[in-house]
């Protein structure tokens, strides 16, 4: 089936056509014939599988040609980046229109986005928790809304968005079109599902089992952990690597690990919850346009970062559970193209390995870089946390053994030693 197939606007198929999509994704296939005769969807489909215009194009389709003034269309998506894209996406495919969208997110003022608001722009996408501190206000009650998405639900059920969700439901109309978009379905999203969905018509696209993209290629390269910076600069600079995603546990070992990169010539952005929005932008605008060949980021990243043909994931820390690896290398291989992800494989993480692996049903080959010094000295990334804690003990002790002792009666305003009186504050000590 091509686009030109589906019942959708002339308008939207020349911006399909402009974009240079012939075929629709088979979610989209599947999907969009039901969004469009008005019937509430719950869909599943991978990471990098087309969900996005898989909802996008029929509600274009739906209020193209109404009256304007009023937010119609409302998608709720768990974190900036992934609102930013989506809203992207929807100018890019509503160019021929008149239709408008604004993503509403934290990071940034609220002013330009009560302006869009209260203006009653077509579509809004929002992440929960700012959306919410809108509709503290009577500018933001959104009571023409006709259709409602939840894109990434199993995203949002996993930063504890589900109480947000359910205080949005209580905001917008009862008698609407809702749409429920996941990569996965965990019990939790099936209940939310029976919950806001009326007779849904259930899209299910890829193995029920999680698996990554067909496109995506699996390496492992088992590495020390004090070696692991240096092996994703090696791979940089010998041209293994054009662009890459390299995804880190911790805010601070991303800071470090750019830090390392720009200190032996591999030019490096990063993504992570300390930095602004306007940095958060500024980084991932830097890796489109090639202005640096790495971005490191933190899981905040594994999902609503889309970069054409990005050519690498690199999983500098192995994730906690499979599902993340999946989300993670989700951000390459995207619209059918291939990619490779990589593992950075310490030996104590070997059994973090053993669960992806069991999870896509295949066993990860394991690689060595020819050249690379495996038993070389190198500089540690972050101090080892059980040494950590021990100089914070060590340190915490210090201070106290330097504290002067408590001796004679206190001044007046301050509290006695233990077991003392309490002096009384002159003038009623407020």
């Amino acid at each position: 089936m091509s686009f030109s197939h589906l019942p959708l606007h002339k308008d939207l198929l020349r911006a399909v056509a402009d974009l240079g999509f012939v075929k629709p994704t088979p979610i989209q296939e599947q999907a969009i014939p039901p969004v469009l005769e008005g019937r509430d969807v719950l869909g599943r489909a991978m990471t990098g599988s087309g969900k996005t215009a898989a909802f996008l194009l029929p509600i274009l389709h739906r209020l193209h040609g109404k009256p304007r003034g009023t937010t119609r269309a409302l998608v709720l998506t768990p974190t900036r980046e992934r609102a930013a894209q989506i809203a992207a996406d929807l100018h890019a495919l509503a160019r021929h229109t008149p239709l408008r969208g604004t993503a509403v997110y934290g990071g940034v003022g609220m002013g330009a986005q009560e302006k869009e608001l209260r203006r009653g722009v077509d579509v809004v996408v929002a992440t929960p928790g700012r959306l919410l501190d809108h509709f503290r206000h009577g500018y933001a009650a959104l009571r023409g809304l006709e259709v409602l998405v939840l894109d990434e639900a199993d995203r949002m059920l996993d930063v504890g968005f589900l109480p947000d969700i359910r205080r949005i439901m209580s905001h917008v109309p009862a008698r609407r079109q809702t749409l429920l978009f996941s990569a996965t379905l965990p019990p939790e999203i099936v209940a939310l599902a029976r919950d806001i969905l009326r007779d849904p018509v259930s899209v299910q696209v890829g193995p029920v089992s999680t698996a990554p993209a067909a496109g995506v290629s699996h390496a492992a390269y088992p590495v020390r952990a004090d070696l692991k910076s240096a092996l994703l600069a090696e791979l940089v600079k010998r041209g293994q690597i054009r662009s890459v995603i390299a995804f880190t546990r911790t805010k601070h070992r991303a800071n470090r690990l750019a830090d390392y990169l720009v200190r032996n010539g591999v030019a490096a952005g990063r993504i992570h919850g300390n930095r602004s929005q306007a940095q958060r932008e500024q980084a991932l605008a830097g890796l489109k346009r090639g202005a640096f060949p790495v971005l490191v980021a933190t899981d905040i990243a594994a999902r609503g970062i889309d970069v054409e043909a990005l050519s690498h994931v690199v999983n500098f820390d192995v994730p906690n559970s499979p599902e993340d690896y999946v989300h993670r290398v989700g951000r390459t291989a995207r619209a059918e193209l291939t990619g490779d992800a990589f593992l950075f494989v310490s030996p104590e993480e070997e059994p973090q390995v053993t669960r992806i692996e069991r999870a896509i049903g295949k066993r990860i080959p394991r690689v060595t870089l020819s050249g690379f010094d495996y038993q070389k000295a190198a500089e540690r990334l972050e101090i080892p946390l059980g040494q950590r804690r021990h100089a914070h003990r060590v340190a915490t002790a210090a201070r106290r053994s330097a504290r002067p002792a408590h001796r004679g009666t206190p001044r007046s305003g301050s509290f006695a030693p233990r077991g003392g009186r309490t002096a009384r504050r002159p003038h009623g000590g407020r």
